[in-house]
């Protein structure tokens, strides 16, 4: 044993504790003779300060060195101590060296019967396909955290993985290195040097997505057309379909989403870039078909180049028929979700790809109409930066959210239990399972079936007296549910008995603190309204609301960061949230336009508004804002046409609408998103036609006197609601908000839900009476 080592210990000394521990470490010249050859080839995985020291050392050892180098450091000067020199590629970086397959290729490359790792090249040492396929080879892996003990201080590496002969090696496009297939799929597919996204296949996608064993696949097999007789197209069909082992560029059929079921359909960019012709066009048209009838939300993941050329017109066709497919299902209340890959263009991005109630997109996929290079043949003009990527489609409005893999399958069940929440409903005495934020988030986490034998949707909310002190242990007990108030959340004691709430905590809205007669209330509670560091929308919603989803754009220009539009659970309850956001710090103030909408964030409040009609949500609206952007380019995009819009859509909406004052309320801007059927103030918000300083200089010429005019004008909460304007003055706790930011949330999300649970028994009609009554008063 005397050639056996351990850090800072005597070999004779330390052998048992070292095998313990497993540092038993090697001396190079004992490397040297349990080598298969005579003078072992030695591949020296380093390039820094020590490299010439140790290739010298691995030679005095009795072993030919083997130097490694790239393109841009070819000239290095520890090269000319290695007798045997291997390039590892063109540019020099950390995740080069540290690449199993390339370093596993230089040392075939040399010959090499030992790789020795160090700096750079050390997280192979744990490695398991690596060191798995160097011993194939007959290739010892040894390693040291200690380039300048080099003589003494080698662990050998190993595992007891076996060898996988046809294990699939995949090449980034992007930094160009490869990486072994199961590795990849643990990441998700994500390159582990640079980030970028592997291009799935549809296989891939369903496997990683659905519950294990639930796709059903629809449509499998289908007749292919030609309608152009186009030269060579059936061949060229026949070679697709042998190297992709699929009919066609698109998979449909259904499956589930932790329990939930839902229709869905994957192209395939593999197959003719995902082009889509006349049997692409028919898979999606049918499923889309096919759910409407069985009443399932539709996910598309869509990858394409566009229409397929070689069909013509009748590829083009298709755009139009899918659409048809996808009104149609529109039309039945059903959700569609559609996530965007890379790449997305052409008639498939002009269809189906961009026609969701939900757009979700991979991080950097290519997304556009016409391609880059048409663009720049056309018109000769040269493209910005990251020009028709997710991050430009999502700034520019056409999107709602890009989605990191790893958070996908979370992303989209919350949104398919939201769905279902909202739009199914359950009999008395039927088999029911909790569905809120909690229990999709427990399904996630525990099992990829935890719904799969049980029925469940949205249940009618009563609300009922407070119950005698050990209720819930009773109600536990006779229903055998011991997990039953945890299910729901800590913030909601709601119980359920087949399928019926029990019982909901009432909590009247306490009286404001702030007196209308106290000497210019108005002009205190501007200055309290404005402070910089009382809590913003986004403060309440982070408090309020579980696993809220953000909802991004317009659609049509831009994402406006001043109004922040989502959805989420209010305790058991989905509710579509539309709030103006003035930012929590200078930074996201002077971002968010200090919380002034422009045309485009009205218009995303429009469209949030119109989907939560459709899927029966109810609607909070949270406002905060000094008013309305009123700059020249505001103008320019229609600033009175986008709040006219709202508050003739607001006027109409067929479901429950409750809007909060949180702040400041100006003009038109703040009225916007206050056509409820309840409207609320906090008790140091402010509502007027005007700032204070804007009406004192209109009506006299003199911006000085803006407290004079906040008392003209009975800004203060208490006066509003004296007027018969708002319905309700919440109070912020025992001190203003920015000073009990909690309790302040807490008395807001009481009012919400008690407001919500109100107007839960009224009709579509019924709702849009009594808020067209509560204004035609003034």
């Amino acid at each position: 044993m005397e050639n056996y080592y351990t850090y800072g210990r005597s070999t004779a000394a330390s052998n048992a504790d070292a095998a313990d521990a497993c540092k038993v470490l090697y001396r190079l010249d004992r490397i040297t003779e349990e080598a298969p050859a005579t003078i072992p080839v030695a591949l020296v995985m380093t390039h820094g300060k020590d490299a010439r020291t140790v290739l010298q050392d691995v030679a005095s050892a009795g072993m030919q060195p083997c130097a490694v180098y790239t393109e841009d450091h070819k000239a290095a000067s520890y090269l000319r101590f290695a007798e045997k020199r291997v390039c590892l590629g063109e540019k020099y970086s950390d995740e080069l060296f540290s690449n199993a397959y390339a370093v596993l290729g230089a040392a075939l490359e040399a010959e090499a019967q030992v790789i020795l790792l160090c700096e750079e090249a050390l997280p192979l040492a744990t490695v398991d396909a690596f060191l798995a396929r160097a011993k194939r080879h007959g290739i010892s892996v040894y390693a040291t955290d200690d380039v300048t003990a080099n003589l003494l201080g080698w662990k050998l590496c190993e595992t007891e993985r076996d060898f996988v002969e046809d294990e699939h090696w995949c090449t980034c496009r992007n930094c160009k290195l490869t990486f072994a297939e199961s590795s990849l799929a643990k990441s998700y597919y994500t390159c582990p040097s640079c980030g970028t996204y592997y291009r799935l296949s549809s296989t891939q996608r369903i496997n990683d997505l659905l519950d294990m064993d639930s796709f059903e696949e629809w449509n499998a097999t289908c007749t292919e057309t030609d309608p152009l007789d186009f030269p060579g197209y059936q061949e060229k069909l026949e070679k697709q379909r042998e190297k992709t082992g699929l009919d066609e560029a698109v998979r449909t059929g259904s499956g589930r989403i932790a329990g939930l079921p839902c229709a869905i359909g994957v192209m395939e960019a593999g197959f003719f870039m995902g082009s889509m012709g006349s049997v692409v066009g028919d898979k999606v048209s049918k499923l889309f078909d096919r759910a409407t009838e069985e009443g399932l939300p539709v996910i598309v993941f869509c990858a394409s180049g566009g229409a397929r050329m070689q069909e013509g017109l009748v590829s083009l066709m298709q755009m139009a028929k899918v659409s048809c497919a996808v009104e149609r299902h529109s039309r039945a209340g059903l959700l569609y979700i559609s996530i965007i890959t890379d790449p997305t263009t052409g008639g498939v991005t002009a269809s189906f790809a961009t026609q969701g109630d939900v757009i979700l997109a991979e991080p950097h996929a290519l997304i556009g109409f016409a391609g880059k290079r048409v663009i720049q043949d056309t018109i000769r003009q040269e493209l910005p930066k990251g020009f028709q990527t997710a991050e430009f489609a999502l700034e520019h409005g056409l999107i709602d959210a890009i989605v990191p893999r790893e958070e996908l399958r979370r992303t989209l069940a919350q949104l398919l239990a939201m769905h279902r929440a909202t739009t199914s409903s359950v009999e008395p005495g039927t088999p029911t399972a909790i569905l809120t934020y909690g229990s999709v988030k427990d399904a996630l986490e525990t099992g990829r079936n935890s719904y799969n034998h049980v029925t469940y949707g949205r249940v009618p909310v009563t609300e009922i007296e407070e119950p005698e002190p050990g209720f819930f242990d009773a109600l536990r007990k006779k229903l055998g549910i011991p997990e039953l108030q945890e299910a729901l959340g800590a913030r909601d004691a709601v119980a359920f008995s087949d399928g019926v709430p029990l019982y909901k905590e009432p909590r009247p809205v306490a009286d404001a603190t702030l007196s209308s007669e106290e000497p210019n209330a108005a002009w205190k509670s501007v200055q309290l309204a404005r402070n910089t560091h009382r809590p913003t929308a986004i403060y309440y919603i982070r408090n309020m609301i579980d696993g809220f989803i953000e909802l991004h754009g317009d659609r049509a220009f831009g994402d406006d960061g001043a109004i922040v539009g989502g959805i989420g659970w209010l305790g058991g309850q989905v509710v579509t949230v539309i709030a103006e956001e003035k930012g929590e710090n200078l930074k996201e103030r002077i971002a968010r336009n200090f919380g002034c909408p422009q045309p485009e964030g009205y218009r995303k409040s429009l469209r949030l508004m119109r989907q939560a009609e459709k899927f029966g949500r109810p609607i909070i609206c949270l406002v905060d804002t000094q008013g309305a952007f009123c700059g020249a380019e505001a103008e320019e995009r229609g600033q009175g046409n986008a709040i006219a819009e709202n508050l003739q859509a607001m006027a109409g909406l067929r479901v429950p609408v409750v809007s909060v004052l949180l702040g400041e309320g100006g003009s038109g801007g703040a009225l916007a998103l206050a056509v409820s059927n309840r409207v609320a103030m906090q008790e140091h918000a402010v509502y007027s036609v005007l700032s204070p300083e804007g009406f004192a200089s209109i009506l006299w010429k003199d911006r000085s006197r803006a407290a004079e005019a906040a008392a003209v004008m009975r800004m203060n909460a208490n006066q509003v609601h004296d007027m018969g304007i708002i319905d309700a003055v919440l109070t912020e706790g025992d001190a203003p908000a920015h000073e009990n930011p909690e309790q302040a949330a807490r008395e807001l999300r009481h009012y919400l839900k008690r407001s919500l649970n109100d107007l839960a028994d009224l009709t579509p009609d019924e709702l849009v009476a009594q808020r067209q009554e509560r204004f035609a008063k003034f």
